[in-house]
């Protein structure tokens, strides 16, 4: 058997075991105390860290205390779509421009095909973007403060 492997113990050392009096340093544990204390340390560091999460997230106070969370969101989704209105009304003129020049120009009657589809779909598109803030204007009143009001006129 290879030597490396197998651990001999010597009488003295089976009886330094048994015997409470020597240190347990000195008896020869798996795990020597130094590795123990290091996990025992590492545990209470990050338990400690856990538990200052937790004080911290608990006791944080809104940051939207003027206002509550539905009006707040609502002010940014206005002003993300007043923003997206202006960028897709640019966007649409010049690809419909693109799309207009390619079908006055063009002698292949593919490409003009092509260009009067895309032009349908930039128009559609469009539309459709515009006519979504209309629909909500004429929705938010009949669901004010999160309660639908059926019967009620804006």
């Amino acid at each position: 058997m290879d030597q490396n492997r197998v651990s001999r113990r010597l009488p003295s050392e089976t009886a330094a075991k048994s015997d409470p009096a020597v240190p347990e340093n000195s008896r020869g544990d798996d795990l020597p105390a130094p590795v123990d204390r290091k996990r025992n340390y590492i545990r209470a560091v990050y338990w400690s860290l856990v538990a200052v999460m937790a004080d911290m997230i608990i006791s944080v106070k809104p940051v939207f205390a003027a206002d509550d969370f539905w009006s707040k969101f609502s002010s940014i989704i206005q002003d993300i779509y007043g923003k997206l209105l202006g960028i897709s009304t640019i966007v649409a003129v010049t690809a419909a421009t693109v799309a207009l020049l390619v079908r006055m120009i063009s002698r292949n009657q593919r490409a003009v095909d092509e260009a009067s589809s895309w032009l349908k779909r930039i128009v559609v598109t469009w539309i459709i973007l515009n006519t979504l803030g209309f629909i909500v204007a004429y929705l938010q009143p009949l669901v004010a403060g999160g309660q639908y009001q059926a019967g009620s006129n804006p």
